[in-house]
């Protein structure tokens, strides 16, 4: 046993015969390093000396207990030994040589520390079990341990030169050469480290040593470093070297049963960027300002810089040690007379000196100066079109600036001061994602750190370096799927739920770019829970986390609530999670949402969504699915937002839009219920961050307007139906002319297809609400369709009437006119409705949000809105027109009585159904407005549901040959059943004598 304090000895002794059976009891537990090394040791000895018989030497391991309170080494030590018992039946031998290995002695902790003398180490087995002395700084990576209790073992003798190099030196071989392509690196340029290997080599790992730290930093991929290796070679690179890459490099291994260690010093010249100079400039009035200050301030490097500042003479230079960092400091006593440029000189030997200069512009009498003030800080005068500047307050890091206009008028001031611990961190977290510190250790850390410094983050500088900061923990955890505790998952929610507190409305007047990066930082991390710690549940005001752990039995559905108001429940259904259990037997189901997010995110909107401004609740579900450390984006779910008022828009946070700051996406999401429900549903095809948008032109969500609506469109195809029974009857006697034949024919048509789009409409609101589905699109075509035919009727008959009014005395043939009036009436129509179709319906944009019928957003619904006010405008000329003619005097001198009536019941027509027409879509359009009443929604719905009972009343009943045709046809129907009395019947039948007359004439 290993006893405190302890000497173990290691005896060579010279024995007659290696393989006796003596020699072998004489090596127990010994590794096969160590045999080796004994063999080497015996061969040089018997070089040197020994008689020329055929004797082979070995090594024997003795344990000596020695207790040594002055730690001096006894002379009675050097004679011979007598040779263990074990050794007592075998040949006498010789002891050649006697070596201290090992040396152990208490620490201050209790514990013991046991060193190797020159030339031993311990073997990587017992070094990979304990940790090494603190104290201990040596070349050799396991040169001296920590045991917590006596433990058997003694350092072993490290392989010696091969026998060419014995006589030139006695250190061991290592097994192996680093090296590098240049020792000094310029900033910019690539570092290549090389490690040639002569032995078969394991474990190995590159360390890099930052100036003036003890402790080595792993280093892996990364954004900056690379690794390769091949048998017998391993390289290391580093791109962009910087300063932070500057300290000693080691590559450690293991080989032939030892751990090994090369060593390489690289050092990285700064570059002026690095220099911190305060102030960049100065404009200073001699006449108030007799003296100043500059200084620069340059980061801890291993180069050894001396700093000067030049001119110097009128200044006095002082140095001091700040954050790191060492300032010189410059107070000029006396101004200078003209404008002059200080110079910081930072020299280093063999290095270009580094040259970093400071302006200083003297005011001159008659110069246009901003004057000198104290906001925020004390504000020297300034001269126009210069900038001043002044330092940060204690513990920040940056500069406040304030420009003085070409007018002499301060500007605002902008301030770069940054928490220097956030600035810490950010530097942290942007070396581990270029490749240094180990991720599952460094990841953890800092976000314990950050969750107790984002308090202190009180200017714009500051949150967006704490955003940026969880951006690289993000990215860095994503690529080396580190996997959180439950200590650091809730540091990172009560980080981000301080962030969301914030008023952010104080700390920029512009949305920063980095809102859409924060939203994927906190998804990537808050789903990289440890599958042991599931099932997790925190929750703070403005952040709630709900994860869990789904076993071999998948349930029904995956049911989640959160108590948001209005309440928030979001469900996954049963075949989504069996897709997912062929890829793997853990399955995660992580369920996140972010109150006041709205706040941070701009306002991008996607495609289908428009360049309007939306409203938001400030709501956002975030759901990951995770699967064997792989996560899901695919798969449906649904969520329910609670009541919301008007037309809500189930949308998605996209990442990829707009580059660089993302947007609000509705593809493949759609709304369950829009007016109908009282909540909002939204199903959407794939896994990610889920909201709502309320349009700010919304259709009110009354259930009064969905009623009054389909009452409309009950009463307009009733009186349609009954203006075609009237045609049925009074057809014949009212198409006597030509342009009454050509006026009614438009009619009737338009009454057919009014007809047809008026029940299509109405068909669709029975469509279960939100339904995307072929009927839906073909009942869309169908009203789209429909409704543009109807208008176009319209428009052939006020052409008829122009041509009857311009060309007075030419007649129209019914076998001319009517083939292109049918052509006009429905192969226009069909055209925009099939163009319609086709340009629309592939981006996404035909359909509109929870109804059929066409999308106001993409351009859709304008399709059709344009050539309804084209008609309408075209018709209105018309009408000028006739009004104009039939002031006209010589309108009497025009085309017969019977002619000149039927005109006068189209423009009569026309008179009274465009206005109606044109009043009703012109609402249309003010409806799609922003921040419009809901009175023109009702106007709206109110005229153009009850189309079908104007043109009953305006279009038919009103005319004098359909009234006198129905009396005609009344009067002849009644005669034969009369049971009246004499009188009675004689004034009826001269009644209907009369109108026959008139209708005679």
């Amino acid at each position: 046993m290993v006893c405190s304090p302890t000497c173990l000895l290691l005896l060579t002794m010279t024995l007659p015969l290696l393989g006796s059976p003596a020699a072998r009891a004489s090596q127990p537990g010994q590794s096969q390093a160590g045999r080796e090394s004994g063999q080497l040791l015996a061969r040089r000895s018997a070089a040197g000396g020994v008689p020329s018989a055929p004797v082979e030497s070995v090594l024997v391991s003795v344990y000596v207990h020695l207790d040594f309170p002055d730690k001096t080494w006894p002379l009675a030590l050097s004679r011979t030994l007598t040779l263990p018992a074990a050794l007592a039946s075998a040949s006498p031998g010789t002891l050649t040589s006697l070596s201290l290995t090992t040396e152990c002695d208490v620490n201050l902790e209790g514990h013991i520390d046991c060193s190797c003398l020159s030339g031993y180490q311990w073997n990587a087995s017992v070094c990979s079990r304990h940790r090494p002395c603190q104290a201990f700084r040596s070349d050799r990576p396991c040169g001296c341990l920590v045991f917590s209790q006596p433990e058997p073992g003694y350092c072993q003798l490290l392989p010696p030169a091969p026998p060419q190099e014995l006589s030139a030196s006695c250190l061991p071989a290592v097994p192996g050469n680093l090296s590098l392509n240049s020792p000094l690196q310029m900033p910019g340029h690539t570092l290549n480290l090389t490690l040639l290997i002569s032995q078969e080599a394991t474990n190995l790992n590159w360390f890099l040593r930052h100036p003036g730290s003890h402790r080595p930093v792993l280093l892996q991929p990364g954004t900056q470093v690379s690794l390769t290796s091949s048998r017998g070679q391993a390289a290391l690179t580093i791109s962009n070297m910087s300063h932070h890459w500057a300290g000693e490099y080691m590559s450690c291994f293991e080989a032939q049963g030892f751990k090994w260690n090369l060593y390489q010093v690289v050092r990285v010249p700064l570059e002026v960027t690095d220099v911190v100079r305060l102030p960049e400039q100065l404009s200073v009035s001699c006449a108030t300002s007799p003296g100043f200050q500059l200084s620069c301030c340059l980061p801890r490097t291993n180069l050894a810089y001396t700093a000067a500042w030049s001119p110097g003479a009128d200044g006095e230079a002082s140095s001091f040690n700040m954050s790191g960092s060492q300032c010189l400091v410059l107070a000029v006593q006396h101004c200078p007379a003209a404008d002059t440029t200080y110079t910081c000189d930072l020299q280093s030997h063999g290095l270009t000196p580094l040259r970093v200069p400071v302006s200083v512009t003297i005011i001159q009498d008659g110069d246009i100066t901003c004057p000198k003030d104290s906001s925020g800080v004390a504000w020297n005068v300034t001269k126009a079109g210069h900038v001043a500047q002044a330092p940060c307050p204690v513990n920040k890091s940056g500069v406040v600036k304030r420009s003085c206009g070409p007018d002499g008028v301060w500007g605002p001031i902008r301030s770069s001061c940054t928490d220097e611990r956030l600035l810490a961190l950010l530097t942290r977290a942007r070396l581990l994602q270029a490749g240094q510190g180990k991720p599952d250790e460094e990841v953890p850390q800092i976000l314990r750190e950050l969750s107790g410094q984002v308090a202190g983050a009180s200017s714009p500088s500051d949150l967006l370096t704490l955003l940026r900061t969880m951006k690289c923990l993000a990215k860095v955890a994503a690529k080396a799927r580190v996997q959180l505790e439950r200590s650091a998952l809730e540091n990172l929610l009560t980080t981000t739920d301080k962030v969301l507190d914030m008023d952010t409305s104080s700390l920029w007047t512009e949305k920063p770019r980095v809102g859409s990066t924060f939203l994927l930082a906190v998804e990537t991390l808050a789903r990289s829970l440890c599958p042991q710690d599931h099932p997790f549940t925190f929750s703070l005001p403005n952040v709630q986390l709900q994860t869990r752990l789904l076993g071999p039995t998948l349930p029904a559905d995956y049911k989640i609530s959160f108590s948001t108001w209005p309440p928030l429940h979001a469900q996954i259904p049963r075949h989504t999670l069996a897709l997912l259990r062929h890829n793997g037997t853990k399955v995660s189901i992580t369920s996140l949402v972010l109150q006041k997010l709205d706040q941070l995110l701009p306002s991008n909107y996607g495609q289908g969504l428009g360049d309007s401004l939306y409203t938001t609740p400030g709501l956002v579900l975030v759901i990951s699915i995770m699967a064997d450390g792989q996560t899901f984006h695919q798969g449906e779910v649904i969520m329910d937002f609670g009541h919301t008022k008007g037309t809500p828009h189930c949308v998605f946070w996209d990442h990829n839009l707009f580059p660089g700051k993302g947007g609000w996406s509705r593809e493949g999401c759609q709304a369950q219920a829009a007016y109908a429900s009282l909540t909002t549903q939204c199903i959407c095809q794939h896994l990610t961050a889920f909201s709502i948008l309320m349009s700010p032109h919304t259709v009110p969500d009354d259930r009064a307007l969905a009623l009054l609506s389909q009452l409309g469109l009950g009463a307009s195809i009733l009186a349609l139906l009954v203006c075609l029974g009237v045609y049925r009857l009074v057809w014949r006697v009212v198409v006597r002319n030509k342009v009454a034949y050509f006026r009614h024919t438009a009619l009737l048509n338009v009454v057919l297809c009014l007809l047809a789009a008026d029940t299509c409409f109405l068909g669709a609101t029975l469509l279960p609400p939100g339904s995307h589905s072929p009927l839906c699109l073909t009942a869309t075509f169908l009203c789209h369709f429909f409704y543009l035919a109807t208008f176009f009727w319209m428009l052939a008959q006020a052409l008829v009437l122009a041509h009857q009014l311009l060309f007075v005395f030419q007649q129209l043939s019914i076998h001319r006119v009517l083939p292109l009036m049918v052509l006009l009436g429905y192969l226009c129509p069909l055209g925009f409705a099939g163009v319609t179709l086709g340009l629309y319906l592939p981006r996404g944009q035909y359909l509109r949000e929870g109804e059929c019928w066409l999308d106001g957003k993409g351009g859709a619904l304008y399709t059709f809105v344009g050539p309804v006010l084209a008609i309408v405008g075209v018709n209105g000329l018309v009408l000028a027109m006739a009004v104009l003619k039939l002031l006209r005097p010589s309108l009497s001198e025009g085309p017969p009585v019977e002619k000149r009536q039927a005109l006068l019941g189209v423009i009569k027509a026309l008179l009274i159904l465009t206005p109606i027409f044109g009043l009703t879509w012109g609402l249309g359009l003010a409806t799609l407005l922003e921040e419009v009443s809901t009175v023109p929604h009702y106007i709206f719905t109110i005229l153009n549901t009850f189309q079908g009972v104007f043109i009953l009343l305006f279009g038919c009943l009103t005319d004098k040959k359909v009234q006198e045709a129905l009396r005609k046809h009344f009067c002849r129907t009644q005669l034969p059943n009369s049971t009246v009395s004499l009188a009675t019947s004689e004034s009826s039948i001269s009644e209907c004598s009369k109108g026959g007359s008139e209708a005679a004439r």
